[in-house]
């Protein structure tokens, strides 16, 4: 049996729908049905379902509220983490959990390996940092899996914003000075299943291959869909946010695809399947 937590995010509804495909037993769950940021009420829901596999989707996502709302954040993407780890550990199940390239503060300007030290900027990524830290120190049988730019047919994301603001509007400012890889929440949980086969316990960076800035996701989202107006490039410096951001954050995912024998797809490739997506649910 497997447990997913978070399971109404993006990454938790691609996890729900691969299982499905592979006719696969699990628990999808969210915080209506198992609060992780309590120890004992994870301890008492795993009982007696026979569970070999946690994999935690949960996270608090919001990065600039959460420069005011720092309790919440450490406990849902520190604390809960780790204790999602100590109950795998007690019922000798596998565990996986995410984290970020906003661990990094964007200073290297090259792909950031496991190898190199995390700088958070932000409470956010400080929260994120801490729990990879507290997960890895806790248990050994356990996935600590990075990623970025996360977007899926499931709830809100930058894709789906900038197709929203094309509706309404014929010019359109994107920040072209933060650049990373945008990722494909179902090619996140897909190729994340590959690496929880091969047992090979750790830290990895799992992105889609390739490299964009918000400006180049945007400007191949809006091409793809036929819009017309004008897209101009824009520095964040011309937004006030609470948050600071990495300008370079890419994440070098040679480590996992050598463990696993395979290459990531690209993020247009992501974006291309995505968009059919959203068609085939009638939201484009």
């Amino acid at each position: 049996m497997i447990l997913i937590t978070g399971a109404n995010g993006q990454l938790g509804h691609d996890f729900s729908r691969i299982f499905k495909e592979k006719d696969l037993d699990f628990i999808a769950t969210d915080y209506k049905e198992l609060d992780i940021t309590d120890i004992d009420a994870v301890r008492e829901f795993v009982k007696g379902k026979g569970i070999k596999l946690i994999i935690n989707c949960a996270a608090y996502n919001n990065v600039d509220k959460a420069e005011e709302e720092s309790e919440m954040c450490y406990k849902l993407n520190a604390y809960a983490p780790r204790d999602l780890a100590i109950v795998a550990k007690e019922i000798g199940a596998e565990y996986v959990t995410y984290s970020t390239d906003f661990v990094f503060d964007g200073k290297k300007k090259s792909p950031y390996t496991e190898e190199d030290e995390v700088s958070p900027l932000s409470v956010y990524s400080k929260a994120k940092a801490e729990g990879e830290r507290l997960v890895l120190e806790t248990y050994e049988n356990s996935f600590v899996i990075r990623t970025s730019w996360v977007f899926g047919i499931a709830n809100n994301n930058f894709n789906k914003q900038v197709i929203n603001w094309s509706k309404s509007r014929d010019v359109l400012g994107i920040v072209d000075d933060q650049t990373s890889v945008p990722t494909y929440s179902y090619d996140l949980a897909l190729y994340s299943l590959k690496l929880i086969e091969t047992k090979k316990y750790g830290l990895y960076h799992l992105s889609n291959s390739g490299v964009a800035s918000k400006y180049d996701q945007a400007k191949y989202v809006l091409e793809s869909i036929g819009w017309t107006g004008t897209l101009n490039k824009a520095k964040s410096s011309d937004f006030v946010l609470p948050a600071p951001r990495a300008e370079y954050s890419k994440l070098d995912s040679s480590k996992l695809e050598s463990v696993i024998g395979e290459k990531l797809p690209t993020w247009e490739s992501g974006i291309d399947r995505f968009l059919q997506e959203m068609r085939e649910k009638g939201e484009l």
